[in-house]
């Protein structure tokens, strides 16, 4: 891919490692437009998941874009260009929204995507200097949304630059509390490697389960990741917890949690409208869903759901707690287009907080 090149650090604490990394091979730009379902009936793959597309797929899918963006009702932009990815929202959200130290470790090509990634993550506060700037492409991925804020995905990560399991070095990893993964199976090895370093420095590991399609064509790797006693932490969505124990007996999300926490200290399972169940050791809560919340799009949804949590778990709240948070902050981010909170939706979610008697962020560590 040519030679590496480190950024420099972003504004956060020099000298102070970051309390959550996190860790996305390739940095991905999202491009996020409300479509109608003529444009999702061309698509390869079922609707509401997350699969990787070929070039020329990529391509046929943004040069159709304009001729099928639905009109809108707004102010808003009807198409976005953001950084995006699972991990980069997650930690961009627990930056931003509750000023926690947060780092990104991956790599970006050295073309226009890549330095909207730079630029935007840095925006945020999150610490650049683990991104690898390579000379090659930066991955990018569409986000197509229907009429009633349902997401198809389809990332194109071919040919684009990544981080290798090789390029891992302890110092990426030193000093901080957490490490953020997403499961996939074309970083199944950069993913094991991380997992070693970051358990040798003594990081909680969480783990996010992707997509129902992820799981379901992959599932023997991912069970050994979760049978290896090394994931502290691990998020599913209904769909994905049902993909999980498909075949079983019985295979509902409630059984996948059951499962999900024998081999992790912390096991969530988001229920969309209906909320979330969580379970840590003995201890199961379910927490309704944010009743006040519109969806435009649910891109992100379960990403700032994880920020919230993983906010609650950082400053020691309770299980129940840490999942109000972050139905609180999962909630913030469906209200308008891409897993980017705006600042009056994060307004809206410390709203919701102090509503429900949890005590928000302290402002001055926000970036508002």
């Amino acid at each position: 891919m040519g030679i590496e090149i480190r950024p420099a650090n972003s504004d956060s604490e020099i000298g102070s490692a970051p309390v959550v990394v996190g860790l996305q091979p390739f940095a991905l730009v999202d491009h996020i437009a409300k479509v109608d379902w003529s444009l999702l009936s061309q698509i390869p793959g079922e609707r509401g998941g997350s699969f990787p597309v070929a070039v020329e797929e990529l391509k046929h899918i943004l040069n159709e874009l304009n001729s099928h963006i639905l009109p809108s009702t707004d102010d808003e932009s009807p198409l976005k260009t953001i950084a995006g990815g699972s991990v980069a929202n997650t930690i961009r959200g627990l930056a931003a929204g509750f000023g926690i130290s947060c780092g990104i470790i991956g790599a970006c090509g050295d073309d226009e995507e890549g330095k909207l990634f730079m630029s935007n993550m840095g925006f945020y506060k999150v610490d650049i200097s683990r991104l690898r700037l390579k000379n090659g492409t930066t991955a990018q991925c569409v986000c197509l949304v229907d009429e009633i804020g349902n997401r198809t995905m389809r990332p194109c990560l071919s040919s684009s630059v990544k981080v290798q399991a090789d390029e891992l070095k302890r110092e990426d990893f030193k000093g901080s509390k957490w490490l953020v993964l997403r499961y996939a199976i074309l970083n199944i090895e950069v993913i094991k490697a991380a997992i070693k370093i970051a358990k040798e420095e003594g990081l909680f590991v969480s783990l996010d389960l992707a997509s129902f399609e992820m799981v379901r064509k992959f599932k023997l790797p991912l069970i050994e990741l979760l049978e290896s006693g090394n994931i502290d932490l691990c998020f599913a969505n209904e769909d994905e917890a049902t993909e999980l124990l498909r075949g079983e007996d019985n295979a509902d999300p409630e059984a996948a949690l059951e499962f999900l926490a024998k081999h992790c200290k912390w096991a969530v399972v988001t229920l969309a409208q209906n909320g979330c169940m969580a379970k840590h050791g003995k201890e199961l809560v379910r927490v309704p869903a944010i009743g006040e919340t519109k969806v435009t799009d649910a891109t992100g949804a379960g990403d700032l759901f994880a920020s919230g949590f993983l906010y609650g778990l950082v400053r020691g709240l309770p299980l129940e707690e840490c999942c109000r948070v972050g139905s609180c902050s999962g909630g913030s981010v469906i209200r308008s287009l891409g897993g980017e909170v705006s600042p009056e939706n994060w307004q809206w979610m410390y709203k919701q907080m102090q509503t429900k008697g949890i005590s928000i962020p302290e402002p001055s560590k926000c970036l508002l």
